[in-house]
């Protein structure tokens, strides 16, 4: 019986925020890899242990949930004024598929510690101690991040007291800006409307506001889907049916959005767009046990990540939620009182998050220029992933 070893590949692994994923440096990738196509697909697919039947990812790295079966790939930057290039790659669970749609606003947090340790910043611009202000460009969606990492002692310092609920442990504090966060390709209401009827065949009709901002999303009313805004993950997941009807709303918000052509084109899309539901804010207890009050937040969301309820909260999807609030007359802003504001605090199934969003109407049309949020990221290994040499 013929076989080929296996063979090693320089690797780290993070937790960004609410999520973790398996980071790379481009030159660090076989040659073949360093390009995209099928050949980089197949080998992250094997390093996460993709696609899987089971959907336990056992025989790889990814933990089984859209917030674990991650991938980053991190190189100096092509772009003026940048330091690093940023590529994510979701990676779907029982599919042979990486969904490269999307950004990952959690795993964001993690991507100016890597650049920094990694060299991938130019050493002038890291202090000795202080904030080291890296300046990413994110390749999924062209758009700026801006992380400001704090160094001590001339290194990523990974540890402090900075809480995220989440997250079991506290770290460091990491601010992360998002400049510019609406698409900048068209309408960041690419209906040309703040809230529209979609229509969605044997499931029914539903207010839905869409937007294009951190990463599309789809916000519906909580109450005109049966559900409070206050659900946990066991509330939404254990039910079969029920994430079937969010996976068709998805499909058909996607079409109305322009993302797609057709429903079909959804299941190769998974990452893109988000679907959430919102409420007014209410009292509730959190996964953790964790009691929330009505006077913590502004208003409960809950959104769903590749076809289940997340954990927390998406980071992008964050962003869209504070720019959606900041906009008078959207889901969002209704549910979170009807006021003007420039961040909204909401509550999620692990507890609460701040996030910053300015907007304005130029013209007509509505615009977002920055987004900000703080969030923590750690090392948890690194080294090399290994992968059989007949992967590619």
């Amino acid at each position: 019986m013929s076989s080929r070893p296996q063979i090693k590949i320089p690797a780290t692994y993070m937790r960004g925020g609410t999520s973790k994923g398996v980071f790379f440096s481009l030159t660090d990738l076989p040659e073949v890899a360093q390009v995209p196509g099928e050949a980089r697909n197949k080998i992250l697919l094997r390093v996460i242990g993709s696609p899987d039947p089971y959907g336990q990812q056992i025989d790889g790295m990814g933990g089984a949930t859209s917030s674990t079966s991650k991938t980053v790939i991190l190189a100096k930057s092509e772009q003026p004024d940048h330091d690093v290039d940023y590529l994510f790659g979701q990676v779907a669970i029982n599919k042979a598929f990486v969904d490269w749609s999307g950004n990952c606003g959690n795993l964001t947090a993690a991507v100016g510690a890597f650049a920094i340790s990694k060299g991938l910043v130019d050493p002038a611009r890291v202090p000795e101690n202080g904030i080291c202000v890296v300046r990413i460009w994110q390749k999924n969606i062209q758009k700026t991040i801006i992380a400001h990492v704090p160094i001590t002692n001339g290194e990523v310092q990974e540890t402090g007291d900075f809480e995220l609920d989440g997250v079991t442990f506290p770290a460091a504090e990491v601010v992360i800006e998002f400049m510019d966060p609406a698409d900048g390709e068209g309408s960041m209401f690419p209906t040309g409307n703040l809230v529209d009827d979609l229509e969605v065949p044997g499931v029914g009709t539903f207010k839905a506001t869409m937007i294009n901002a951190g990463i599309p999303t789809i916000f519906v009313n909580a109450a005109d889907i049966g559900y409070t805004g206050t659900e946990l993950q066991k509330d939404i997941n254990s039910d079969a049916e029920a994430l079937a009807r969010f996976e068709t709303m998805r499909a058909y918000g996607a079409v109305k959005m322009g993302l797609i052509q057709d429903i079909s084109e959804a299941v190769a899309r998974q990452h893109t767009p988000k679907i959430a539901f919102v409420a007014p804010a209410t009292d509730y207890e959190a996964s953790s046990g964790k009691s929330i009050s009505v006077n913590d937040i502004d208003v409960c969301v809950r959104a769903l990540s590749m076809g289940k309820l997340h954990h927390a909260m998406m980071g992008t999807a964050s962003v869209a939620i504070a720019t959606a609030a900041a906009v008078p007359g959207t889901l969002v802003n209704l549910a979170a009182g009807g006021v003007e504001r420039d961040a909204v605090v909401f509550g999620h199934p692990s507890g609460t998050l701040r996030v910053g969003a300015a907007a304005a109407e130029v013209d007509g049309e509505w615009t977002a220029t920055k987004a900000v949020m703080s969030r923590s990221a750690r090392v948890l290994m690194e080294g090399w992933v290994r992968i059989p040499g007949d992967t590619f």
